[in-house]
């Protein structure tokens, strides 16, 4: 199977030069999917720096298309992006005074000087610099990124600590790349040194876990800790024309034995179209964490034509819908898990979660925007869910705009203005945003709508997409059914909604005029990958 889709992804370089769309592929799950994907618009800065390479480049979290775009949109006043972009220039990490505290070693968990801090404060500077640059077009942003990351490539050697470590390395793996990604075309920038960084530091860390779980029972861990995982060696993959790491990611989110695979987080789909979150279970912040983390790899994946927010009847959607309607004070149903837990050849437990916990209303992250756009406005689906959610945290921040601890980091955010897009019509809806061949075995993008439940049906404006049969059962296992010795214990809608949800009431001449909410910020608790303490 790895070998076919390997097969399939080379391709992408003839397809990036002709702008031709490949015929139908048979996976070795027997999925037929539509391996072609449309240029998109605005895709000559992408392929510019592409030529030679497997992938599409820009194309993690942000294509050279939705670069313009935001610059395009910020240029011109409109809304919401230009609240995003202050949202963006208000923070104090997107400054191009930032001065980069380089470590040799980076250490995260109990028993070691902990130091990850200096990491995740660094690589969101990088990030917000990178991203202001190709907003605003001022160099300084660009030249502070490039310090950044030069600083880090140049002394960084390994990562340390304890199941902790694991978690840095997935989400600052993953992160880091993003940011680089963004001034990869750079003559200042050490692509080659950026390089060895992410496959030597990061990504051996997260590949670990992928194939070992930390010498652990494979469900011992939750959601999370997966999709960390995932997150960095997909990032990985793509930032270092990698082609096999890329494929082993895909894989595992079809058909991995661990929690962060699709069926495994999203266990149970129910009547009214929402899908049970696994982490529902344990927290909400934890759950928060593992819908941004999927729609990070969902995301980085479509941007280079695979399709796994499709994939098994777009199951991603009923699950965020479910976290969506429970994060807003919504009754959802939850079919009691029991999870092996242990170390292989030591201890052994299992944990039950019986019902969904309780929800903070107030409590946010910066994972709606994405999720939501691609839904509703890439593919014409209703979510009604994400659609209020989204509304109610615009304009996304990043981090540093969620509170001092690790949580407020977790996600690189500023959505609102990074993923707000017009709808998608015509037989263009649902193409995706890179130029390769798709193969992520979902269904085919924008094939059907959404009832207000959230389940899909085959009908809306995006129905004539181009596309392959739905998937079939596929063979991910579901998990099987507390110890002192736990390896895991530490650890845009409408614009008349989102003008509601947001306080602004006016955009002229491209000044917002912004109504006093009354608010006080909370502090988060932190949602790293384990049942962390405050």
């Amino acid at each position: 199977m790895h070998e076919t889709r390997r097969r399939q992804i080379s391709r992408r370089s003839l397809l990036r030069a002709t702008g031709a769309t490949a015929g139908a592929v048979t996976l070795g799950t027997g999925i037929a999917q539509a391996a072609g994907r449309a240029q998109p618009q605005g895709a000559a800065r992408a392929a510019g720096s592409a030529q030679g390479s497997g992938y599409a480049h820009p194309g993690l979290l942000h294509t050279g298309a939705d670069l313009d775009r935001m610059a395009a949109k910020v240029k011109a006043g409109a809304a919401p992006y230009a609240a995003g972009f202050a949202r963006l220039t208000a923070n104090r990490h997107a400054q191009s005074g930032w001065t980069a505290n380089p470590q040799a070693t980076v250490y995260r968990g109990a028993g070691s000087p902990q130091n990850y801090a200096i990491l995740y404060n660094d690589v969101h500077a990088a990030y917000q610099n990178a991203l202001r640059y190709h907003v605003d077009g001022d160099t300084a942003h660009a030249d502070t990124a490039v310090a950044i990351l030069n600083s880090w490539s140049s002394k960084l050697t390994s990562l340390e600590g304890s199941a902790d470590r694991f978690l840095a390395a997935g989400l600052y793996g993953y992160q880091i790349a993003n940011a680089a990604e963004l001034v990869r075309d750079r003559d200042d920038f050490e692509l080659d040194r950026f390089r060895t960084m992410l496959t030597t530091v990061f990504a051996p860390v997260s590949e670990s876990f992928l194939k070992d779980h930390n010498n652990a029972v494979v469900t011992n861990y939750w959601t999370n800790w997966d999709l960390t995982a995932m997150a960095c060696v997909l990032a990985t993959g793509i930032f270092c024309d990698d082609e096999a790491r890329v494929a082993r990611v895909v894989e595992y989110f079809e058909n991995g034995a661990g929690l962060g695979s699709v069926r495994n987080a999203i266990p149970v789909v129910g009547d009214d179209g929402l899908a049970e979150w696994l982490e529902a279970g344990r927290d909400q912040g934890h759950a928060l964490l593992g819908v941004g983390l999927m729609g990070t790899v969902c995301e980085m994946a479509w941007n280079q034509g695979i399709d796994l927010y499709g994939y098994d009847d777009s199951r991603f959607l009923k699950g965020a819908q479910y976290v969506a309607k429970w994060s807003l004070g919504g009754d959802v149903s939850y079919t009691a898990n029991t999870r092996r837990k242990g170390a292989i050849g030591g201890w052994s437990g299992s944990e039950t979660a019986s019902d969904a916990a309780p929800v903070d209303p107030t409590m946010t992250r910066p994972i709606w925007a994405m999720i939501s756009n691609h839904y509703t406005k890439r593919r014409g689906l209703s979510a009604p869910y994400l659609t209020r959610i989204a509304a109610k945290a615009t304009p996304e921040g990043g981090g540093g705009d969620y509170g001092p601890n690790s949580g407020g980091y977790d996600q690189l955010g500023f959505g609102t203005l990074a993923f707000t897009r017009d709808k998608v019509t015509g037989s263009g809806a649902g193409a995706g945003g890179g130029t390769g061949g798709g193969t992520g075995g979902g269904k085919p993008a924008g094939a059907g709508s959404a009832s207000p439940s959230g389940s899909a049906s085959p009908s809306g404006p995006a129905a004539n997409a181009p596309g392959g049969s739905a998937p079939g059962p596929g063979s991910a296992t579901t998990p099987a059914g507390g110890n002192s010795g736990d390896l895991a214990s530490t650890g845009a809608g409408d614009l008349a909604a989102w003008t509601a949800a947001t306080g602004i009431t006016a955009l002229a001449g491209g000044l917002l005029l912004l109504r006093r909410r009354g608010k006080t910020q909370q502090e988060q608790p932190r949602t790293g990958g384990g049942a962390h303490s405050k």
